[in-house]
């Protein structure tokens, strides 16, 4: 609506808040504080013009919106959605670890013609709670969306709110108009010239070379998680101390992976890109980004640093390009349509001028793909179709017999690269509609499939599916580690393979054959695809390897594998219903009670497949796992503990109670000569449970620095 909208309706609010935000898209200093303070007003003057009866309206607005729920209907409603639905989407349906369910951005989402109020009450009365699907009573369900109306500025009345098509007709969410300053722009243009110091990681040390810095957000294009840093070993590992901890903004969902280069780390949270002294903690700068479009599943887990450029994703589809040196933003293109159900979660990889990426939202039925950027400006070069599109190879693997939308092949965990071969690796997720393998008869390619592609052009060269017509929302989520191991007496160029499955699959990269596979959570009716009468499976739909993979140490010669086990009841559906952009399941899951979940560290032989030693966490494992030449390795648990364990039989070197549970990354780096490492705490997930606020934390030894660690000749213990 802009600056020219007017306030009205029982009476008006100051004309400065209807005023647009700021076209600024955030810099360092004061102007990035007065821009997120004049967002805040906005959203805040909306919902306070809500509750008062006011609203600022464009002019097509309905001047009189109906009364479709009872005050008490809306009291009990905010009963409910404070235990059931404020952990993910806020207590003041802000957004948390799910989308905002208030304001202009909601609003504009959910409007006629492609969405209508019929179409939300089904997601909500399907769908939610994410972990409980239609679990909560039907007077609950209505009182909820009773509290969601008045919270977007519709009045209570006398009539109780019933759900039907009646008086959901009469609700149109298009009668509290967006304003304009939402629409997105299809490209962002920022400060003039290149970047200030146009250096970053060379070829060598992302391919993984000996290198001091942590580049990727995996180490390496390999994806190894190693690290040949030395300091830090069996023998002095109990005396790392904190060096520091920074406080990365409010509470929100934290799944960073941080990059490390030449002494700056660079982190991010759902809207903020933040560059601290990797020793200090002291901030260099900090971006923040100001959504353009609608904001699905908040959250993001990483950079990738390239010739002077920070590039990272966001949450309503947009690839931005940062300086590095100062934060000011380069550039920012919309890659992915939010109102398609596309978002980017997932940390890029950048490879020569190509910046590569993709987006998730296979829950919301999205029409998979990867594809390569140019880095100095983010025009595309080429995209893969993961879910193929018509007359495509692969099209012929979807049968559809109930002609139903069908989609899924979403990306939202890192590739790996070859740079040798020039062959990309990734890992492509599930299906949908979710669990109803009926319903999309075929091995569905490439959902759940390791896919190469050649890195210059996009061009297919092998693929191996893991899981064909997946039943479970079994992502496939890892293709690292890339390493070589002698397997039968002979050497071999290997991939390791894991997901939701909670199988750990190594793959020969040259013959593409399958050289073992490992369990490593419970497995229980896990053959079987799901159907109409309910079962209880393991790993269940939040189970198995989920954002952060296997680490590999080839001194060692192991292979490092976190993972959550927590099982849970699977039923399909008959048929299933889809709405544009949201989430589409055929069928309904329940999960154990967290309480029953638990974590896994396992350590497996890299060239047979043999279970060496396990740790177990006593709530599930999804932080990364580092380790390193010194015979160390690093991880964190979501009971708030950053912990290092012995390479060699995970026994339990050092352990510090961060605060908060850990999700995001682990990394070892050197600064000033000195090793320290970094873990990412708190935020947490709607699966995961939430607590605490973004923070990083440095540990280091306190003393100078000891002998480094000889050759590692003991083979692995069993330690249980």
């Amino acid at each position: 609506m802009g600056t020219s909208a007017v306030c009205a309706r029982r009476g008006a609010l100051r004309s400065s808040d209807c005023s647009a935000p700021s076209t600024r898209h955030g810099s360092s200093g004061e102007s990035v504080r007065l821009s997120v303070l004049g967002r805040i007003a906005l959203v805040l003057g909306a919902l306070l013009a809500a509750a008062a009866g006011t609203s600022c309206t464009a002019s097509h607005a309905d001047p009189e919106l109906p009364a479709v729920f009872t005050a008490d209907q809306a009291r009990q409603g905010r009963r409910v959605y404070k235990t059931a639905c404020a952990s993910c989407h806020g207590s003041e349906l802000e957004g948390a670890a799910a989308p905002a369910l208030a304001g202009p951005a909601f609003l504009q989402t959910w409007q006629p013609p492609a969405r209508s109020a019929q179409d939300l009450y089904h997601v909500m009365r399907v769908t939610m709670p994410k972990l409980a699907m239609g679990s909560l009573k039907p007077d609950d369900y209505t009182a909820v969306f009773a509290f969601l109306l008045q919270r977007n500025g519709w009045p209570a009345g006398r009539r109780r709110f019933d759900a039907s098509d009646a008086m959901l007709s009469q609700i149109r969410l298009d009668a509290v108009a967006a304003p304009a300053a939402l629409a997105p722009t299809e490209f962002i243009a920022g400060k003039d010239g290149p970047p200030l110091d146009p250096t970053g990681p060379s070829l060598s040390e992302l391919a993984g070379a000996a290198s001091a810095n942590w580049p990727y957000h995996t180490g390496n294009y390999s994806g190894t998680r190693y690290s040949q840093l030395t300091e830090l070993t069996p023998a002095n590992a109990a005396r790392l101390r904190v060096a520091c901890v920074f406080q990365v903004g409010p509470a929100e969902v934290f799944q960073t992976g941080p990059v490390v280069y030449k002494g700056v780390m660079y982190v991010t949270a759902v809207r903020q890109t933040v560059a601290l002294d990797a020793a200090t903690c002291r901030p260099r700068w900090r971006y923040t980004w100001q959504p353009r479009d609608y904001e699905l599943w908040p959250v993001n887990r990483g950079v990738a640093l390239a010739r002077g450029h920070v590039i990272r994703g966001t949450a309503d589809g947009y690839l931005l390009a940062l300086d590095a040196r100062d934060g000011q933003l380069l550039w920012a293109r919309q890659v992915a349509r939010p109102q398609a159900g596309e978002t980017i979660t997932m940390a890029p990889l950048i490879y020569d001028d190509l910046v590569v990426i993709g987006p998730a939202g296979s829950e919301n039925n999205i029409k998979g793909w990867i594809g390569a950027f140019r880095l100095a400006d983010g025009t595309p070069v080429w995209r893969f179709n993961t879910v193929p599109r018509p007359g495509e190879p692969g099209a012929d693997t979807w049968a559809n017999p109930g002609g139903l939308p069908q989609g899924g092949g979403a990306l939202w965990t890192p590739v790996t690269l070859d740079p040798a071969k020039g062959e990309l690796y990734v890992a492509v997720t599930n299906p949908a509609p979710a669990f109803a393998g009926h319903l999309r008869p075929g091995k569905n390619l490439y959902t759940n499939a390791l896919v190469a592609l050649d890195v210059h052009t996009g061009t297919l060269r092998w693929y191996e599916q893991l899981l064909p017509n997946d039943t479970h929302d079994w992502d496939l989520t890892q293709v690292s580690p890339l390493f070589r191991e002698k397997v039968g007496g002979r050497d071999r160029s290997l991939i390791a393979t894991v997901g939701k499955a909670g199988v750990l699959t190594v793959l020969d990269r040259d013959t593409h054959e399958r050289v073992y596979e490992v369990p490593i959570t419970t497995r229980l009716n896990a053959d079987a695809p799901v159907g109409r009468k309910r079962a209880r499976v393991c790993p269940g739909m939040q189970g198995g390897v989920v954002w952060n993979g296997p680490a590999y140490n080839p001194r060692a010669h192991l292979l490092y594998v976190p993972a959550v086990d927590w099982c849970g009841v699977f039923q399909a559906n008959r048929t299933a219903r889809f709405d544009q952009g949201d989430q589409y399941f055929g069928g309904v899951y329940t999960p154990d009670s967290a309480a029953q979940a638990k974590g896994w560290l396992t350590a497996v032989d890299a060239g047979s497949g043999a279970v060496r030693w396990r740790y177990r966490s006593a709530k599930p494992l999804v932080a990364a796992v580092t380790a390193t030449a010194g015979g160390v390795v690093f991880t964190g648990e979501l009971t708030g503990d950053f912990i290092t364990l012995d390479a060699l039989t995970g026994r339990e070197l050092y352990r510090f109670y961060t605060g908060s549970g850990l999700l995001g990354g682990v990394v070892t780096y050197t600064a000033g000569g000195k090793q320290y490492v970094a873990a990412a705490s708190g935020g947490g997930s709607y699966n995961f449970g939430r607590e605490g606020s973004p923070t990083i934390s440095v540990f280091t030894l306190p003393t100078s620095t000891p002998p480094s660690a000889g050759p590692l000749t003991a083979r692995a213990t069993g330690y249980q």
